[in-house]
């Protein structure tokens, strides 16, 4: 847990950054296209198909970065950013990219809160 004492506000963006990286390389978007592609539209799909691409990428990363490499340590992961970025909002901006990946836009009726 020693990757737990240096892990701040500024590792937290280039691990992010190294994920948006990652996910960008050739082969790897590649792959996501291809995912992308076979999923359409389809949130299911896109769930079984893009989803798990980009969470065993997250892995490698954050496994290079001392977390451990397996849900536990994505899951650790994801819970220090999302406390992060509430006071960083360019931590913030680094995950809303990643997730853009895999959850497509969804429109929301702001003056009924209800999900269109």
């Amino acid at each position: 847990m020693s990757y737990l004492s240096s892990f701040n506000n500024e590792s937290a963006k280039q691990i992010l950054m190294d994920i948006i990286r990652t996910v960008n390389q050739p082969d790897n978007s590649k792959k996501l296209s291809e995912a992308k592609a076979s999923a359409g539209k389809e949130m299911i799909l896109m769930m079984q198909h893009v989803f798990p691409l980009v969470m065993q990428l997250q892995l490698e990363v954050i496994k290079l970065h001392g977390f451990p490499g397996n849900r536990e340590g994505l899951v650790q992961f994801s819970q220090l950013i999302r406390e992060m970025e509430r006071d960083d909002m360019e931590i913030a901006r680094l995950r809303s990219q990643i997730r853009a990946i895999y959850l497509p836009p969804i429109a929301i009726n702001t003056t009924n809160d209800i999900l269109i």
